[in-house]
């Protein structure tokens, strides 16, 4: 059996049917793992999202901050923006089924007998890996249960941007949220800084990328997708980034586990 790790597909459907063609991914007994943000802004989302969810426990996936947004407009707490591209799937009669499943899903998955951990956006360098497994099934819980429409309205805003200062539930919610699917830079003292989406080289001297300030990754793997300005390179060989920005014209790129190889595939956007 084989591990494959996928980043940021964004509805870029042909681009992940092209890279499983080029692995021989046979569902029976290969396993198939997303990085998050499996929908918006590229053409086919419901297609992929479908797709991904045909596959039962061949696909391991972890939500994005797109795949949490599509949540929140299903339960009409937001609108869907025209680039997002989610008319096809939104009044797909299958909808609800597909939301439901969506909603199940995890924010941290853990590969089988290794230290190895796969979320969208990283880890706090705030938490030890238990507090972060801790805080992402609390978050799972939520959004799994009956009241997953009143979690889903209190996960916006920036603040608390610091996980000390969190009190209560919602806060707690929201911190580990935007920690999990929209964090890329941190202050120095290990504060969420939720604006900046610069390059390494290109970034205000006052922030740091949250896997610089991590004490978790001393001895764990960590993969990861949302960060489509790193273009897959990361400075920490223990550190697997996988959003290469196909939707935006670049590449999806494939990681296998076991050997750690890497496949890409160009967009077809302009094909």
């Amino acid at each position: 059996m084989a591990i494959y790790i996928v980043g940021d597909i964004q509805g870029c459907f042909s681009e992940l049917e092209a890279l499983l063609n080029k692995v021989n991914f046979v569902a029976s007994k290969d396993e198939l793992w997303l990085a998050g943000d499996i929908v918006a802004r590229g053409p086919d989302s419901l297609a992929t999202i479908r797709f991904i969810k045909s596959l039962g426990q061949s696909a391991k996936m972890v939500l994005g901050n797109h795949d949490l947004h599509l949540l929140a407009i299903h339960a009409g707490l937001k609108k869907a923006k025209k680039q997002d591209l989610l008319d096809e799937l939104l009044a797909a009669p299958d909808l609800d089924e597909l939301m439901n499943w969506l909603a199940r899903q995890p924010l941290i998955q853990k590969i089988p007998g290794e230290n190895a951990y796969m979320t969208h956006a990283g880890i706090s360098p705030q938490w030890t890996i238990e507090e972060a497994v801790e805080q992402a099934e609390s978050a799972h819980e939520k959004l799994s249960s009956e009241n997953r429409n009143k979690w889903l309205a209190c996960m916006y805003g920036n603040l608390p941007n610091d996980w000390q200062q969190a009190k209560g539930s919602i806060e707690k919610f929201r911190y580990t949220i935007n920690a999990f699917t929209r964090m890329r830079y941190c202050n120095k003292n290990k504060t969420l800084e939720l604006h900046c989406k610069e390059a390494l080289t290109d970034a205000p001297s006052n922030l740091m990328p949250w896997f610089e300030l991590s004490n978790v990754l001393n001895n764990t793997n960590v993969i990861f997708g949302h960060w489509a300005t790193l273009m897959g390179q990361c400075p920490l060989k223990n550190v697997y980034a996988l959003d290469t920005g196909c939707v935006w014209g670049n590449y999806l790129t494939m990681l296998r586990w076991g050997d750690k190889q890497r496949f890409t595939e160009k967009s077809h956007k302009y094909i």
